[in-house]
């Protein structure tokens, strides 16, 4: 059987840039086994594959796979399957008006808006199908340091310090003192399949914006090792950022390059919502641009 798949670049508005996704969108028939093997085989950080939804109100269901493992939600998949879709089924609709659609994914539905306008990459947003939860206690500044090839002083800056939330995928969140100790950050260990933690490192991106940050992703046992953008990472990131400030009630902008060590940069929006000391929403934003396709004849 043939079956059509994608490559999008996402969170970037120009190719080969971004983190790329691969989308399979004849999916019907596909086990959990040939879904692991194909996204192996891509090797992607992550691989989408695209079915009829179990509400027929929804638009589609995704499941979401790295080389070694199923995701219940990551934001890149999310970006760019609502703007391929988007493109695909309703490209009139889409050359006139922002175009709503919702995505069932392992979380839940997940609410999208795609935009295209003339002469830009299309860019797609969603509200996160869950909001930031505590799991536990992060490692101690002296621990996790010795684990990225740091010194204790490296990390922390301001209030920040390490913490640890998920929002449907958990991270290890290491605020670092500077743009040099980010570009110096190295996950050492064998990097074991049993080894799940995920390190969200992050330091402010300078040029005097409040919340604008430079940021890496690295794991040990995603089969990943370090990604261009972490949109589910982004998605926890309000429980950090709210655990060392104290933001004030309303709405709140945030930035996050990414993937500039990896020579793929890629820029993520996040907005945050906040009303008595608490998130109660965000949003997290980005564009994506199409850059192949082809058929799996499997």
């Amino acid at each position: 059987m043939r079956r059509r798949y994608h490559i999008l670049d996402v969170f970037t508005s120009a190719p080969l840039a971004g983190n790329p996704l691969a989308v399979v969108l004849d999916s019907a028939g596909l086990d959990d086994v040939a879904m692991q093997k194909i996204a192996r085989e891509f090797n992607l950080s992550e691989t989408v594959f695209v079915s009829e939804p179990a509400d027929p109100v929804n638009f589609a269901r995704l499941r979401i796979f790295t080389p070694t493992t199923e995701l219940p939600f990551a934001g890149h998949p999310t970006v760019g399957a609502a703007v391929l879709l988007a493109k695909l089924q309703a490209p009139e609709l889409l050359a006139a008006q922002d175009v709503g659609l919702t995505l069932e994914e392992g979380v839940g539905p997940v609410s999208c808006s795609v935009r295209h306008r003339r002469g830009e990459a299309a860019h797609a947003s969603f509200d996160t199908p869950l909001l930031p939860e505590p799991i536990g206690d992060a490692p101690g500044a002296t621990e996790i340091a010795e684990r990225l090839g740091l010194e204790a002083k490296d990390i922390g800056f301001g209030t920040h310090r390490p913490t640890r939330f998920s929002a449907g995928v958990p991270f290890t969140f290491v605020p670092l003192a500077s743009l040099d100790v980010l570009a110096r950050a190295t996950l050492r260990g064998s990097g074991s399949a049993s080894d799940r933690q995920a390190y969200y490192l992050y330091t402010p991106s300078g040029g005097g914006r409040a919340h604008g940050y430079r940021s890496r992703m690295l794991a040990a046992g995603l089969g990943v090792g370090e990604d261009p953008a972490t949109g589910s990472a982004v998605a926890a990131f309000p429980g950090a950022l709210l655990a060392c400030e104290a933001l004030s009630d309303g709405d709140h902008d945030c930035t996050f390059q990414q993937g500039v060590e990896m020579g793929r940069p890629s820029f993520i929006g996040l907005a945050v919502t906040v009303a008595g000391g608490r998130v109660i929403r965000a949003a997290i934003g980005g564009s994506a641009v199409m850059i192949a396709q082809g058929t799996l004849d499997l």
